[in-house]
């Protein structure tokens, strides 16, 4: 495992897709930077941090060996390896928010983008994340906090690192052995508002209400309206209102 370590960057996942063109990677190299100048999230979104307060980093995983047939697994994997690095910090009642977004109550404390690389079939994944630790002004972002915020702690930014790396090449492992149904009912278990009356909105803005009942294994989220239709939908098709 390589660890590089950077000052500042415009983006962690923008800097493993550069060395992927220049040199060969190898399994679990990660980029840490103390600053991002460009953080990039779900759907072009960026990711604003205070330098040297919160852990910004993108893992590269190698799957030319292995054949993952869907690759929203890779999602629900990284996402269950995070929850349960904060989980054994004792951050309180921790979700999934679909895709992969992890919350704390109703506040958001991780985003995840993952860039699959893909030469014929998915050869590699680059895996960025974002985890507001220690910072704790979340100017114009009223939905967002941090591990310090809720718990009061200063946390070491190497530990959670490391103990993210460890469950991340569990939850590899799994899907590695085919333990597909597995990771996704762990997944959908911590799925935020699962089976609770919400809120949504389509691309048109339109207001519905529905029940999200789980994920299919391309990623979709499924919603029971209310005539107990169940419709599938992609990230670009709904928003969870929350």
């Amino acid at each position: 495992m390589r660890i590089i370590k950077l000052d500042a960057i415009d983006s962690t996942n923008s800097f493993l897709k550069e060395m992927i063109c220049t040199e060969t990677v190898t399994d679990y190299t990660i980029v840490v930077a103390e600053y991002q100048t460009n953080g990039r999230g779900q759907m072009g979104t960026n990711w604003d941090s205070e330098k040297g307060k919160n852990l910004m980093f993108s893992l590269f995983k190698d799957l030319s060996i292995h054949v993952v047939e869907f690759p929203f697994y890779i999602s629900m994997a990284i996402s269950l390896a995070i929850l349960k690095t904060l989980k054994a910090l004792n951050i309180p009642d921790l979700h999934i928010k679909w895709p992969n977004d992890i919350l704390s109550a109703d506040k958001k404390i991780c985003g995840i983008l993952i860039e699959n690389v893909i030469k014929n079939k998915l050869n590699s994944t680059i895996i960025g994340i974002g985890i507001n630790v220690n910072q704790t002004e979340f100017n114009n972002l009223p939905k967002a906090s941090s591990l310090k915020n809720i718990t009061g702690v200063h946390y070491n930014l190497d530990e959670i690192l490391q103990n993210i790396i460890k469950y991340t090449k569990a939850y590899s492992e799994c899907l590695q052995q085919g333990e597909y149904e597995a990771v996704k009912n762990e997944y959908e278990a911590n799925l935020f508002r699962k089976n609770k009356p919400s809120t949504f909105k389509n691309t048109e803005g339109e207001l519905f209400s529905g029940f999200i009942k789980g994920v299919t294994k391309y990623g979709k989220l499924m919603v029971t309206l209310e005539d107990e239709v169940v419709k599938k939908f992609d990230l670009k098709e709904v928003t969870l209102m929350y």
